[in-house]
């Protein structure tokens, strides 16, 4: 017991011994921290992006009527088939395009799909154009489900208009049967309470 309590001690005396720094240097513990020299930061002012340059094109079809959109796509999708339209300017005449509620939606997708899987086209634009093929396949599926339900309105309307027909047909069957039996019956009473002939 005592041998293990002298151990512990010299073990002690060896570590404290081994904190002491030879020419009386200060314990690694209290060195001083010296602080890596600052970075310098270069702070650049963002760039134009043609993202920018879309957003402020869909700020400005914000604030047109129903009109002044339909003439701006127009306007848009004449400039985008020129020979020297870039795709931004494609870009421009499928957003024109797809806020129009008289275009096409295959226009759209004809403007659009091209930048969308053009490898070397600008991210942000092949992100506007796959934004717009969605877009525009989601509109399209929705046209095409109003244009099936008003079919079906039209068929039901026109199914029930024919078994209201038929109805009152039966109905002024119904009746005329009705009359004939109301006759018959009658006449069977008629005959029913004539007086049997004499013998």
């Amino acid at each position: 017991m005592m041998r293990a309590g002298a151990l512990i001690g010299v073990l002690a005396c060896v570590a404290l011994a081994a904190c002491e720094l030879p020419g009386g240097e200060a314990r690694p513990s209290e060195a001083r921290v010296v602080p890596a020299p600052r970075e310098r930061v270069i702070v650049r002012s963002p760039a134009y992006t043609s993202a920018d340059e879309l957003a402020a094109y869909l700020a400005k079809l914000r604030g047109m009527n129903e009109t002044a959109l339909a003439a701006e796509a127009t306007k848009q999708k004449r400039a985008a088939a020129a020979k020297n339209a870039d795709d931004l300017q494609r870009l421009r005449a499928a957003i024109a395009l797809s806020l129009s509620p008289q275009a096409e939606d295959a226009e759209v997708a004809a403007l659009a799909e091209p930048i969308a899987k053009r490898d070397g086209a600008d991210a942000n634009a092949r992100a506007m154009a796959s934004f717009l093929l969605l877009f525009s396949a989601e509109r399209r599926r929705l046209r095409e489900a109003a244009a099936a339900a008003r079919i079906n309105v039209r068929e039901e309307k026109r199914a029930t208009e024919t078994q209201r027909q038929r109805a009152d047909a039966l109905q002024e069957r119904a009746a005329q049967l009705q009359q004939k039996l109301d006759a018959l019956t009658e006449l069977e009473k008629s005959l029913s309470d004539r007086p049997p002939p004499a013998q």
